[in-house]
């Protein structure tokens, strides 16, 4: 199971650091993806880092603002959101990539998903 939190209401400019924790399952054999779903969007890929060498991938719209970061003695991986915009406002979901898949960013390439935490920013 994958449970996200840190989502919140914050204003244009701000930050905030999503975290994920898994319980039951190891995560540090396989790659993590954070994704997000706007309000009637489709969900969509924002980052993913690397089963073994911590190597990210990011959609361009969040490059330079988001880190995706993980800590495998806490089964966690986190997503540290910087100068946050309005249209980032959306669920953020997180997600372990299928086995042996490796920095992925479609979503049949991921067989775990949490809940999701909202994050509102403001203008």
């Amino acid at each position: 199971q994958l449970v996200e939190s840190g989502g919140g209401l914050v204003q244009a400019g701000d930050s905030l650091r999503l975290s994920c924790a898994a319980s039951g399952r190891t995560l540090s054999t396989y790659s993590m993806g954070w994704f997000r779903q706007a309000p009637e969007k489709a969900r969509m890929f924002v980052a993913a880092i690397s089963r073994s060498d911590n190597s990210t991938y990011y959609t361009n719209s969040v490059k330079g603002r988001f880190t995706i970061s993980r800590d495998n003695a806490k089964n966690s991986v986190y997503l540290q959101m910087n100068n946050l915009k309005p249209e980032d406002t959306a669920v953020y979901y997180c997600a372990r990539a299928r086995l042996f898949y490796n920095l992925v960013y479609r979503l049949n390439d991921y067989d775990y998903w949490g809940q999701g935490t909202l994050v509102t920013v403001s203008s």
